[in-house]
């Protein structure tokens, strides 16, 4: 299976990088290939400027300066999200991502009966973050993120496309022995794809 992993952490040694490892390592190890999507490292730049809207608006998106993003989006077959969350949603380079990359005339088109996904070759989604606030206060404020990504992502792939959810709670107050059980738990969620 080809996958698609984009990373959003800007620091190298922060736990973030340690799940992406872990989940790369363990995808490449059961056989899939792995095309990762390091948007920090890279210097992805997230606006979108006021010259873009109007292509977005005229003629749909496909932006020269991300069409290697397209194609790479055009060739997986499931995309991994590993990223933390702050502020209950994901990270400013990340939603970026989104805006600039699932555009118009890439991820959907407008159709008569309402918008149509573009992406159907994307069979599996799966997102691995972090969270500052326990589970509770996650729940209060309504999961947006998972909304996001079960609601407005999921919907532009294949029919039926699966989304998985690992995430850790509490990262603020946990111990190093809890987060490199998590490291644990990912690299043989993803042994298991």
């Amino acid at each position: 299976m080809n996958v698609l992993m984009v990373y959003a952490h800007p620091r190298a040694d922060s736990l973030s990088a340690a799940l992406r490892d872990a989940a790369k390592g363990s995808l490449e190890a059961a056989g899939h290939s792995v095309e990762l999507l390091d948007l920090h490292a890279e210097g992805f730049r997230a606006a979108l400027t006021a010259e873009e809207s109007t292509i977005f608006r005229d003629r749909g998106g496909d932006l020269d300066d991300v069409r290697a993003h397209t194609e790479a989006l055009r060739r997986a077959d499931a995309l991994v999200l590993v990223h933390p969350t702050w502020w209950f949603g994901m990270p400013a380079i990340l939603k970026g991502w989104l805006d600039r990359v699932w555009s118009h005339g890439v991820a959907f088109r407008v159709a008569p009966r309402g918008i149509e996904g573009m992406l159907t070759n994307i069979r599996k989604i799966a997102v691995v973050t972090t969270y500052g606030s326990p589970w509770w206060v996650i729940w209060w404020v309504g999961r947006i993120d998972r909304k996001l990504v079960k609601r407005g992502i999921a919907v532009l792939c294949a029919k039926g496309c699966k989304v998985e959810w690992l995430s850790l709670t509490r990262l603020d107050t946990r111990r190093r022995e809890e987060c490199e059980a998590f490291v644990a738990r990912v690299r043989a969620h993803f042994a298991r794809w």
